[in-house]
């Protein structure tokens, strides 16, 4: 009996094992192309790789999908081609809008993810919507899931929504991805999803995905293909075209013309081998087209985030960063009048230097407490090398080395970090730095800093990911001198240790509450000389619910020192978003309690909310409205109080024309602050204004017209009115040669 007990153990272990066994498909090589027009009537569709998208991922994972959808890949030697077939009871349910690329996500769509190199770590997604708007994303597993909606490819797809679901026609050119050149077939990881939100959000796929395991890739299934299939070898030129004209208002009220600067230049992208891309730039456009979202810079002692925008920049962006420090943040580079790059994949080994120059030096002087932001005023030329192994199942090594140097200032930094899995579960990610600086004199006499500084960064981080809890210890390290100066680190001068955890739970398949969660963590950090900056304790609970709610509330104490004082904080604070209608989204997150106000260096009643509104008018409009809050009174005495909206619209004519309206308004109250010597309340209020109208055929073939403006007053006295505009249009066309 004993022995017949292990028998059925091992025969329900295998059983089990094969229900979730990566599948294993041929990919099929027919040499036809298809007409792009979203309709599967070509008759070599029925001889294609067929994939079924059996499984649900999400709310329940790992149960057949309620509603059907079919796909079919082959490829002809250049190209690859999907299609897919997506039921729906209800076709008049379907969400989605004409939209800007890369801003689809909420809506019913496909997605294509491939992992070219078969390394299960790095890939590509390919997103199209029921209506046929494009996204597409690089994705990594170095050591957490990452996906960077920044990279852009050129490749096309169209739609057709019929009386059963919709259809989806995807042509995806080799040129648009990396993969190696092999003698023979080669394999790639092959994911395919559909995204249907309704009362909640479903997600189907052809993988039968197992939450337990921390790495998604190396769920993936393999098709086997793509014999004598061309890599990118392709050059692309892509010559740019911009103008522009600032005026100026000056004190008689009347605008004052400037003059039209008109800047040509060319982007060039080429295939050196067959896994690596160089891509070059002369007198390059880095302008940024889109306003930022707005942010409010009160009461906060380090520098704000702002994300990279620009094309050149872009491209390969992910093979310099490390997990676990921000060491490369090339919107340090600002105004470039050439740049150089080549980054590169073969085997197991990833690399990419990277060149340009730059007309002053823009950095962030990081420090214990707070942050200062300095400008070097001298021709600066800046480099960034990086190099990585890929080695065991999951595991990788890298290295980085950035510089930046001017006539009398110099910041080097080399860093090495890597990877270590220890089980499918648990991951043990480190990092290790070393900065050398020569500041100059100006920098030394107004910020107080020695002539040169060396430091040392350190950060190891423990993580085990299970499906029903989450476990992290992790430990961080920066020398009071560590700089790096082509990144963003703006705190230095501390050791930080932190432990924390939470736990999941998931409802049966129908509920109103599709899952919960409880989360929290302790962490602790010192100054280098030896006080204790701060200590913190924070936990959370949040759900996700029907009409796509996801919400959060949270509970923060703190002691913290600032200058040489310690302060007691807490506060409390929620976070909600959810669609009770299909066209409609709501967000908002509040938080309110006692906190450090940084102006008067004093503890303070804090009051901060930000709601959010998007509305999908109609397929063509949307809008979008988002509120800042922010409040701090002592003794209810106000000390500040300001409002800031960032208000959108936007109106394509079609998929490639749009025209998008960006208004932003702020007001400040500010009252008696003793450390800023202010002894009445002051009020400020500023605007910005623009207009654009664009027309893509692709993210490198575009045409931009637009306007700008914007204005400042110091007080209610004050008209509030422009006194900055721009006129400004831009053109560049891709050549594939």
């Amino acid at each position: 009996m004993k022995k017949l007990s292990w028998v059925l153990a091992i025969f329900l272990f295998c059983v089990s094992t094969s229900l979730i066994a990566k599948q294993n498909y041929k990919l099929k090589r027919i040499n036809s192309s298809i007409t792009l027009d979203g309709v599967l009537d070509e008759t070599h569709w029925k001889d294609a790789t067929f994939i079924d998208l059996e499984w649900e991922v999400e709310p329940v994972e790992g149960v057949a999908a309620k509603v059907k959808t079919h796909a079919w890949l082959y490829e002809d030697g250049k190209q690859l081609y999907v299609a897919f077939k997506a039921y729906d009871p209800n076709p008049k349910n379907i969400r989605a809008s004409l939209r800007d690329r890369d801003d689809l996500w909420s809506d019913d769509n496909v997605i294509l993810m491939i992992d070219t190199f078969n390394d299960e770590r790095t890939g590509y997604q390919f997103y199209v919507n029921a209506l046929g708007a494009q996204a597409d994303a690089r994705m990594t597993d170095y050591g957490s899931w990452q996906e960077d909606p920044s990279w852009d490819a050129i490749w096309d797809a169209k739609t057709q929504i019929t009386n059963d679901g919709y259809t989806v026609e995807m042509i995806i050119p080799f040129t648009a991805v990396r993969f190696p050149l092999l003698d023979g077939v080669q394999t790639w990881g092959l994911s395919l999803y559909r995204n249907m939100p309704r009362d909640v959000r479903y997600q189907y796929s052809n993988v039968q995905f197992d939450y337990d395991i921390k790495c998604s890739f190396c769920q993936f299934d393999k098709v086997t293909g793509f014999e004598n299939a061309t890599p990118s070898k392709n050059l692309q030129l892509t010559p740019t075209f911009t103008a522009l004209r600032n005026d100026t208002r000056d004190i008689s009220n009347s605008w004052e013309s400037g003059d039209t600067e008109i800047e040509p230049g060319l982007d060039i992208r080429y295939g050196i081998s067959s896994d690596a891309i160089l891509n070059a730039t002369i007198n390059p456009d880095f302008s940024q087209v889109e306003a930022d979202t707005g942010q409010l810079d009160v009461n906060t002692t380090f520098a704000l985030f702002y994300e990279e925008k620009r094309p050149f920049f872009l491209d390969g962006a992910d093979t310099f960063e490390t997990e676990l420090l921000n060491l490369v943040h090339t919107r340090n580079i600002a105004d470039p009048d050439v740049g150089a790059k080549i980054t590169g994949k073969s085997g197991s080994h990833t690399y990419g230097l990277l060149y340009a120059d730059d007309q002053q030096s823009a950095l962030i002087l990081p420090g214990a407490q707070r942050s200062k932001f300095a400008v070097i005023k001298e021709d600066a030329n800046a480099g960034i090398a990086s190099y990585q192994l890929d080695y065991g199942t999951r595991d990788n090594l890298g290295l980085l080395v950035t510089s930046r140097q001017s006539e009398n200032y110099y910041n080097n930094l080399a860093s090495f970090d890597g990877a270590t899995y220890l089980s499918k579960q648990d991951q043990i990610t480190y990092q290790v730095a070393y900065s050398d600086t020569e500041n100059t004199d100006d920098l030394v006499t107004d910020y107080d800093l020695a002539k040169n500084q060396t430091g040392h960064a350190l950060s190891v981080k423990y993580e085990r990911d299970t499906k029903a809890y989450d476990l992290v210890a992790s430990y961080q390290q920066v020398d009071k001198d560590f700089r790096s100066d082509l990144g963003f680190i703006t705190k230095a001068g501390y050791n930080k240790s932190l432990l924390g955890g939470g736990y999941h739970w998931y409802m049966p398949k129908g509920e109103a509450i599709t899952d919960y969660w409880v989360s929290g963590d302790f962490d602790i950090t010192y100054e280098q000389h030896g006080d204790r900056l701060e200590r913190e304790f924070e936990i959370y609970a949040g759900l996700e619910a029907i009409y796509n709610i996801n919400t959060e509330v949270g509970y923060l104490t703190r002691e913290a020192k600032y200058l040489s004082r310690y302060y007691d904080e807490q506060w409390g604070n929620l976070w909600f978003s959810g669609k009770p209608y299909g066209d409609l989204r709501f967000t908002f997150y509040g938080r309110i309690g006692d906190r450090i106000d940084y102006r008067n260096a004093e503890l303070g009643d804090s009051l901060y909310f930000n709601p959010g509104i998007s509305w999908d008018y109609n397929d063509y409009l949307q809008f979008k409205l988002d509120h800042t809050y922010s409040e701090m009174k002592l003794d209810d005495a106000l000390s500040f109080r300001v409002n800031l909206t960032d208000f959108r619209i936007y109106m394509k004519f079609n998929m490639q024309s749009m025209l998008k309206l960006v208004v932003q308004y702020e007001v400040g109250k500010y009252g008696d602050s003793p450390l800023d010597v202010v002894n009445l309340i002051s009020k400020e209020r500023d605007f910005a204004t623009q207009l654009i109208y664009s027309y893509k055929i692709n993210p490198q073939t575009l045409f931009y017209l637009g306007y700008s403006d914007n204005g400042y007053a110091e007080s209610d006295e004050q008209n509030l009115k422009a006194n900055e505009r721009t006129f400004f249009t831009k053109f560049s066309y891709a050549w594939q040669i």
